[in-house]
């Protein structure tokens, strides 16, 4: 055995396959060509690090190492090429690749590609909010021109990019080392308009405005978004399209206040209601509703309508309307009002039933 491959990596006989990947990683790494330029004895350190692993890391080579000492089962065998079928390269490539670009051209940056999100602001009413809608907006996105099927050539099939020779990558040779990067001429794409589509002057995409019928469901809130999949922007080179989100704003209300599910709402009521009693009409955002108001209401008295509040959205829970009664002073009397009042001030205060009976007759014209 010319070259103990466990001491090169420097992991034990029996390290597992994750011991031996982050030997590797660290070592090939460190004594990388790219990191160490002009320095051959790294160069020979890299190709033995790559030569160790590409054996050790297949269960058959390591195998046959182990009993033979070489990688194939024989003495003397051919040598380790690290850029032939099933070497290195291959697995340099799994791990690696995205850093280093891929070897011998197998892979290329021609991926299909997944289209934008797009953004859609959409502002409603507490109502619309509180029953859901369905409303047709008007975006404006980009599609793929039909003139050209999306290809930019007005032949409908684009050339090979000289530079790149249609593989989207340039290469640079390092040492014995392969690095690509994406073609800057045809960004990765492989291919070269030399005659431009008149309709979408070789971009081979047009802004088109789109019209989407989108339904909001009851319960929405101020900035709820709603996702409407595959209504973004195309994908590039058969890629799937983005999404489309739909963020919604509730318009401030003019009587009606919304805190979660519960809708608050004030409602004013005179001196003779608060004090005698009465039933009020009030509006909630499902028609009216009545409220009983009971004799002694004091100011900012609450009062809960179970199930008038705003929808649970996706459930069929709803909250509460919560009407808070204030109370009416009139800036204004007629001379017999005041003589009222004042005759309800000389009375004084009690709560016995006779007070609240001399209350009832004075402001019923009785007194």
């Amino acid at each position: 055995m010319a070259e103990d491959y466990y001491s090169i990596l420097g992991v034990e006989r029996g390290a597992d396959a994750d011991a031996l990947k982050k030997a590797f990683r660290q070592l090939a790494m460190k004594y990388h060509p790219d990191r160490n330029q002009g320095d051959k004895a790294s160069e020979e350190k890299f190709k033995k690090i790559a030569e160790a692993y590409s054996v050790l890391s297949d269960p058959q080579k390591r195998q046959n190492y182990d009993r033979f000492g070489t990688a194939d089962g024989f003495t003397g065998g051919a040598g380790f090429d690290p850029f032939g079928r099933g070497g290195f390269s291959d697995v340099f490539e799994d791990m690696f690749g995205d850093i280093f670009g891929s070897f011998g051209g197998r892979r290329s940056q021609q991926r299909a590609s997944r289209g934008y999100d797009l953004r859609y602001d959409l502002d409603i009413t507490l109502e619309e909010a509180f029953g859901g809608i369905e409303r047709e907006i008007e975006i404006a996105s980009w599609e793929n021109c039909k003139e050209c099927s999306g290809t930019g050539s007005a032949s409908g099939a684009p050339s090979k990019c000289p530079d790149c020779g249609g593989t989207g990558q340039i290469r640079m040779q390092q040492g014995f080392f392969s690095i690509a990067r994406t073609c800057s001429r045809c960004g990765g794409t492989g291919t070269h308009v030399t005659d431009p589509c008149g309709k979408c002057s070789g971009n081979g995409k047009k802004e088109m405005p789109r019209r989407i019928s989108v339904k909001i469901p009851a319960g929405v809130d101020n900035g709820t978004r709603l996702k409407m999949s595959g209504e973004g922007e195309p994908g590039e080179r058969g890629g799937p399209p983005g999404d489309l989100y739909i963020v919604v704003g509730v318009k401030e209300h003019g009587f009606f206040e919304r805190q979660g599910l519960d809708i608050y709402c004030r409602v004013p009521i005179t001196f003779p209601q608060a004090a005698l009693g009465d039933q009020i009409e009030v509006p909630t955002l499902s028609g009216n509703a009545t409220v009983k108001v009971p004799a002694g209401t004091q100011p900012e008295t609450a009062f809960r309508l179970k199930g008038k509040g705003m929808p649970a959205l996706g459930s069929r829970g709803k909250g509460d309307q919560i009407v808070v009664v204030s109370l009416i002073v009139p800036r204004k009397l007629t001379a017999k009002q005041k003589e009222l009042i004042e005759e309800f001030s000389r009375l004084g205060g009690s709560d016995d039933e006779g007070f609240r009976e001399r209350i009832k007759n004075l402001f019923a014209g009785k007194a």
